[in-house]
Parts: C-alpha cells; sequence; structure tokens
C-alpha cells in the first residue's frame, strides 16, 4: 500500500497563506500542525495533520463559535 504524500514546508505555508517566520513561531509553542523531520532537516507534513490542525483552528476561532 502506497503511503499519502507528504507536504514540504513551503507548500504547507502555500496552502494556509501564513509565512515562514510566523509558522516557526507557531511551532515554537506547540500549536503548529505536526511536522515530520527527515534525516537531512527537511520537514514535511501529512494531509491528515494538516487538516486536523486546521479544523482545530476553525473550531478555535470567534466565528465558530
Amino acid at each position: 500500500m502506497a503511503r499519502p504524500p507528504a507536504f514540504k514546508l513551503a507548500e504547507v505555508l502555500a496552502e494556509i497563506r501564513m509565512s515562514p517566520s510566523a509558522f516557526y513561531r507557531l511551532r515554537a509553542r506547540g500549536q503548529a500542525p505536526h511536522m515530520i523531520k527527515l534525516p537531512n532537516g527537511e520537514l514535511r507534513c501529512r494531509r491528515a495533520d494538516l487538516d486536523t490542525w486546521w479544523a482545530a483552528c476553525e473550531r478555535d476561532s470567534d466565528a465558530w463559535r
């Protein structure tokens, strides 16, 4: 069974429309989507992890309430 593709950091940033510096601040606070760090130091994010994070952001926003 083939694994679903994991997005590169640039692809994640484009999808959530966020700057790298803002993303790294979220990541430092533990509020970013789960990222996988590869042996070469690059970051990847699975689609399911990104969707879960996005849904949690929507639930926590005032517009959701």
